[in-house]
């Protein structure tokens, strides 16, 4: 049976055809070589042994990338980001799902810490109130003393609730990004795993020691620090006998040596610097995360 070709050089197809001489791929002008992806992927070609460039450290003053408000993305990332959410297989998402147990269950405990906190004040401001006004002879000191109780406690508040804001900024940010675009149907940043996964790696406080003050002040402390100075100012007001002019209340706020009009305006001044750590949080706060506090952000 003769075999009938097409012309010189020709190859039949079917079993027992030869096989076409391998390809070989011409070099890149740079001399380094690369490993080819077929398919729609060929646009992923990368040089062998090449690292990616790190990304650029956030401005010293720039909120933490957890604290962030979530930033939907556009239609044409849809594919592509609904990808990144099926990554995660179910042994992957029940992890997933224990670990968001345990960041809400840390903040709950460092939650209350922080309420075990005001209610040492509450009691202290209490015990205070019943000792100066328990008899119109009784000294207006313990309402001083507390005072500087107070301080001593928001002190500690202001410190637990910087943990307990890491812990709550996890749990927010698993919430935000993983679970309601989840029950959404709704694709997100992909970048939001990178950003989690760099807090647990290098974890730091997301917002300053002053900021944490100036929020447990306008929560707690500015309401109990203005029971105390009312408390106080009627104590000298009223007790053992209603003052009759501006120098019976200079004269019955003297303690020992120092002078009442030294008192009152340490007084003042005490007050006023607290109101203005309120005033000043109240304002960083308000101009990065606007009226609504954030939505959806974490910090």
């Amino acid at each position: 049976m003769t075999d009938e070709r097409a012309g010189e050089g020709a190859m039949w197809k079917g079993p027992g055809a030869p096989l076409p001489p391998a390809v070989t791929p011409p070099a890149p002008e740079d001399g380094v070589p690369r490993t080819a992806i077929a398919g729609p992927d060929a646009a992923l070609l990368q040089a062998d042994g090449a690292e990616a460039a790190p990304s650029a450290d956030p401005p010293r003053n720039a909120a933490h990338p957890l604290d962030q408000p979530a930033i939907q993305p556009a239609a044409g990332q849809a594919a592509t980001l609904s990808m990144r959410l099926s990554d995660f297989d179910s042994a992957q998402l029940g992890a997933m799902a224990h670990l968001y147990r345990g960041e809400v269950y840390r903040s709950t405990v460092w939650r209350t810490r922080l309420d075990n906190t005001t209610n040492w004040s509450i009691v202290m401001m209490g015990v205070a109130l019943t000792s100066a006004f328990s008899s119109p002879s009784s000294s207006s000191l313990p309402l001083l003393v507390v005072g500087m109780l107070l301080l001593v406690f928001l002190v500690f508040e202001a410190r637990r609730y910087r943990y307990f804001n890491v812990w709550r900024a996890r749990a927010r940010w698993m919430e935000t990004h993983l679970y309601a675009p989840m029950l959404r149907g709704q694709p997100v940043d992909p970048a939001w795993r990178d950003v989690l996964a760099r807090d647990y790696e290098t974890p730091v406080h997301h917002i300053s020691f002053v900021q944490a003050l100036g929020r447990r002040l306008r929560r707690n402390f500015i309401w109990i620090l203005a029971i105390q100075s009312g408390a106080y100012w009627g104590k000298i007001a009223i007790h053992p006998f209603p003052a009759q002019d501006i120098h019976d209340l200079i004269g019955r706020a003297a303690i020992g040596p120092v002078p009442g009009v030294a008192v009152l305006i340490a007084g003042v001044v005490y007050n006023g610097m607290w109101i203005a750590v309120a005033l000043w949080s109240w304002r960083v706060d308000r101009a990065r995360w606007g009226p609504d506090g954030g939505g959806g952000s974490m910090g």
